[in-house]
C-alpha cells in the first residue's frame, strides 16, 4: 500500500502539472482539447487510485474502477480523433470497438458491485480491461500505419507512449486474468508506469501544430534532462554492482566495493565533464527529438552574446572562430583576414596551430569564397572535388591539423575573410540547415570584424594625425632656433677678431645650421628632396658603421660582392634607413657589443644587408603581430615609425625587410634589394660616399 499511495500520488502530481501546461498552451483545436479532456479524467483517475490505496474502502475501490473506465475511454476517443483525417470505413468501426468495450467495462463493474457471484464477476472486469488494452494497441498501430511514412516522425513519440501503457495493461490483465486475480505489485507500479509515457505524449504535441497547442519543449531542458537520467541510470547500475560485490567477495567485498564507487564516480566525472561526450549526446537528441537541429532563438542570441562582449582572455577573432565552431561542435580554428598587402594572412586562432603563410586575393580560394559564398567542406571536397568547379585547394591547408570547414566572412559584398574550422568533437552531418545558419552568421562575425578593421584603421589615421600635427610644432621650433643661429653666426661675423676657435665653432653652427634646415623641408614636404640614384651599398655602409661605432658599439662588415653592388634609391633616405636599423642593434645592446654586418647576393639580381646583433631580442608574437605597425615598440622611449617607414620605402623601390629574433638571444635584420645593372640607368651617375 505504500508503495502504491507513493506511485499514485506521483502520478497525480504529473497529470496535474502536465493538465496545467497543456491548459495553458491549448488554442481550442479539436484534438488538442481531446488530450485536455484525457490528462484531467487521468488525473482524476491517479487521485482515486491514491484515496482507494490509503482507504480501503469499497466505495472508493469502485470509483478508481469508473475513473479507469473513463480514462481509457478518454483515450479512446483521442485515439479516433486523430483517426478521422484518415477517411473511409475506418473510422466507423473504432467508434464501435471503443463504445462495446467501455459499455463492457461499466457493466461487469456493476455486476461485480452489486452481483452475488464475486469470483465470475471479477473474472468479467479483468476481461472487459484486457479487452481495453487489446483494442488499445490495435488503434495504435492502426494509426501508425494509416500515416503516411513522411508524417510518421511526428506521431511516432505518441505511438511509442500509447503502445508501451497498452502493453504494461496487457500483461497486467493477462496475469490477473490467468490466476483470477490482479497482481498487487504490479497494481502499485502501473501509475508511475502511466505518468513515464506523459514525455513523450508531450513531444508529439510539440511537433503537431494542427493540434493547435502552443508548446515548446526546451532544447536545454531536453539535454540537462537526458544527461541527468542517464547519469542516475549509470550510478544505479554502479550501486548494484557495487551490492552485489560487498555481497558476494567474501573478505574483499567492501573493499572492493568502495574501489568501484569511487571507480564509477571518477569515470562519470571524466564523462560529464567531456566536451566530446557533451556534443554527441547534443547531437544525438537533436537528431532523434526535433524536427529542426537548432533552437535558432537561442542560438542568434547565443552568438550574438559571444561576439558583443569578449572574453577577457579572447580578443574578438577568437570569439569570431569560438561563436561559428560552436555551431557545428568544432573545438577550435583560424581566422584570416585581409592585410595591407592584400593578402590574407592567419590573424587569430583558438586551439589551432599557428600558420604564417599568405593566402593572395587573386588565388581560386578566395575567388571562389567572394563570388559563391559556399562554406567548403573539405571531407566532402576530397571525395567529390568536382562539385566545387574550379577550385584549387593551397598547399598550406594541408599543413593546419583536422582541418574540416573553409568559412567565407563577407560584409558589403566585400570578402573581410575567413575562417577554418577544425573537425567536430563527435560526428556532424552537414546538411541545408547547418549551411543556412553558417552563412547568416558568417555575416554578422563579418559586419563585426569590418568595424573592429575600420576602427583599427581610424586609430591608425589619427596617430598619424597626431604625428603630423607634432612634427609642424617641431618645424616651428626649428624654424625659431635656425632664426637665431643666423643671427649669431651674422653677429659673430660682424664683431669677431678671426680667431681659429671662433672659426671652427662658426663652421659647425653653419654645418647645424643646414642640417636643420635640410630636415625642417623634408618634414614640411614629406618627401625625399634628391631624385633616385645609383647607390654603392658597400660606400654607403661605411658611413653608417662609423655613426654607431661612435656609441660605443664593434660594427664589422663583410662584403661577399667586392664592393660592386650598387642599387637605385633616395641615398639620403637610404642611409636613414640603414642607419635606423644600425641604431636599432647598437640600443639592443646597452652595455656594448657586436654587430655584424654583410653584404651578400641571396639570388642573382639581388643585393641583401644583413645587421646581426647579439643584443636583448625580440619575441616572436611582437614581430608577426606589431613590428610592421606604426608606434609600435619595445623600447620606452621609441616612437615606434622607424620600421614602419623602413618597410614603406623599401616597398617603394621594389625591396623588402625581414627581421629573425629570439630574446636573449639577438635579431638578424636583412634588407633586400633590387640590384642596379650598370649602365642600364640613365640620368643620374652612381654616387660614392667615400667622404660622407
Amino acid at each position: 500500500m505504500d508503495v502504491a499511495s507513493w506511485g499514485y500520488g506521483a502520478a497525480s502530481l504529473a497529470y496535474c502539472l502536465f493538465g496545467l501546461y497543456f491548459f495553458v498552451a491549448w488554442q481550442g483545436g479539436r484534438a488538442g482539447g481531446a488530450l485536455l479532456f484525457v490528462i484531467g479524467v487521468s488525473f482524476g483517475w491517479a487521485i482515486a487510485c491514491l484515496a482507494a490505496a490509503r482507504v480501503p474502502h469499497p466505495g472508493l475501490q469502485l470509483l478508481a474502477a469508473l475513473m479507469d473506465v473513463a480514462r481509457g475511454g478518454g483515450w479512446f476517443v483521442f485515439l479516433v480523433v486523430l483517426l478521422q483525417p484518415l477517411g473511409g470505413g475506418r473510422i466507423i468501426w473504432p467508434r464501435v470497438a471503443a463504445t462495446s468495450v467501455v459499455i463492457a467495462q461499466t457493466a461487469s463493474l456493476l455486476m461485480l458491485a452489486f452481483g452475488s457471484d464475486e469470483g465470475s464477476a471479477t473474472r468479467a472486469v479483468i476481461a472487459a480491461s484486457l479487452a481495453n488494452a487489446v483494442l488499445g494497441l490495435v488503434l495504435v498501430e492502426q494509426l501508425y500505419r494509416g500515416i503516411p511514412a513522411v508524417s510518421r516522425w511526428a506521431l511516432k513519440p505518441l505511438c511509442l507512449a500509447l503502445g508501451a501503457s497498452y502493453i504494461f495493461e496487457l500483461y497486467l490483465f493477462a496475469d490477473g486474468f490467468l490466476f483470477g486475480r490482479l497482481d498487487q505489485d504490479l497494481w502499485s507500479v502501473r501509475g508511475v508506469a502511466h505518468a513515464l509515457v506523459l514525455p513523450l505524449v508531450a513531444l508529439s504535441a510539440t511537433r503537431n501544430p494542427a493540434w493547435t497547442l502552443r508548446m515548446a519543449v526546451s532544447r536545454e531542458m531536453a539535454f540537462h534532462s537526458t544527461a541527468l537520467a542517464v547519469s542516475g541510470m549509470y550510478l544505479l547500475v554502479i550501486a548494484a554492482a557495487g551490492y552485489y560485490v560487498r555481497y558476494f567477495g567474501g573478505d574483499w567485498g567492501r573493499a572492493l566495493q568502495l574501489t568501484l564507487f569511487f571507480a564509477g564516480l571518477l569515470l562519470l566525472g571524466v564523462l560529464l565533464f567531456s566536451g566530446a561526450q557533451r556534443a554527441r549526446l547534443r547531437v544525438f537528441l537533436s537528431k532523434h527529438l526535433f524536427s529542426y537541429r537548432y533552437d535558432y532563438r537561442i542560438e542568434w542570441l547565443r552568438f550574438t552574446q559571444a561576439l558583443a562582449t569578449v572574453e577577457g582572455q579572447l580578443d574578438l577573432g577568437q570569439s569570431v572562430i569560438r561563436a561559428l565552431g560552436d555551431l557545428v561542435e568544432s573545438p577550435g580554428g583560424s581566422l584570416w583576414l585581409r592585410d595591407s598587402e592584400d593578402r590574407f594572412v592567419m590573424r587569430s586562432h583558438f586551439n589551432h596551430a599557428q600558420c604564417d603563410a599568405a593566402e593572395p586575393a587573386g588565388s581560386t580560394l578566395c575567388q571562389f569564397l567572394d563570388e559563391r559564398e559556399w562554406v567548403i567542406n573539405l571531407e566532402e571536397y576530397r571525395s567529390s572535388p568536382t562539385l566545387y568547379r574550379g577550385l584549387q585547394l593551397p598547399e598550406w591547408l594541408s599543413v593546419l591539423p583536422d582541418a574540416w570547414l573553409i568559412i567565407p566572412l563577407k560584409s558589403a559584398n566585400h570578402l573581410v575573410g575567413f575562417v577554418v574550422l577544425a573537425s567536430p568533437r563527435a560526428r556532424f552531418d552537414i546538411d541545408w540547415e547547418v549551411l543556412d545558419l553558417l552563412k547568416t552568421a558568417q555575416r554578422q562575425a563579418a559586419s563585426y570584424l569590418a568595424r573592429m578593421l575600420t576602427a583599427e584603421a581610424l586609430l591608425e589615421a589619427r596617430k598619424f594625425e597626431s604625428f603630423n600635427r607634432m612634427s609642424a610644432f617641431v618645424v616651428h621650433d626649428l624654424k625659431n632656433l635656425v632664426a637665431q643661429l643666423s643671427l649669431m653666426i651674422k653677429n659673430a661675423e660682424r664683431h669677431g677678431h678671426k680667431p681659429e676657435f671662433q672659426a671652427d665653432m662658426l663652421e659647425t653652427v653653419k654645418h647645424v645650421e643646414g642640417r636643420m634646415r635640410g630636415l625642417m623641408t623634408q618634414l614640411q614636404e614629406k618627401r625625399s628632396i634628391d631624385p633616385a640614384k645609383s647607390v654603392n651599398v658597400p660606400s654607403l655602409l661605411a658611413s653608417v658603421a662609423r655613426l654607431g661605432q661612435v656609441a660605443g658599439c664593434e660594427v664589422t662588415i663583410a662584403d661577399d660582392t667586392s664592393g660592386t653592388s650598387t642599387v637605385q634609391a633616395h641615398p639620403e633616405r637610404l642611409e636613414r634607413v640603414l642607419g635606423h636599423l644600425v641604431q636599432n642593434a647598437v640600443d639592443a645592446m646597452p652595455d656594448g657589443g657586436k654587430v655584424a654586418i654583410q653584404i651578400h647576393r641571396p639570388r642573382p639580381g639581388k643585393v641583401a644587408v644583413s645587421i646581426v646583433d647579439n643584443g636583448c631580442g625580440m619575441p616572436a608574437d611582437f614581430i608577426r603581430d606589431r613590428l610592421s605597425k606604426p608606434f609600435q615598440s619595445t623600447k620606452k622611449s621609441g616612437m615606434g615609425i622607424g620600421v614602419y617607414e623602413a618597410r614603406q620605402y623599401l616597398r617603394e623601390i621594389g625591396g623588402s625587410l625581414s627581421y629573425d629574433s629570439e630574446v636573449g638571444r639577438g635579431t638578424r635584420a636583412e634588407i633586400e634589394l633590387p640590384e642596379t645593372v650598370r649602365g642600364s640607368v640613365s640620368g643620374g651617375a652612381e654616387v660614392e660616399f667615400d667622404d660622407v
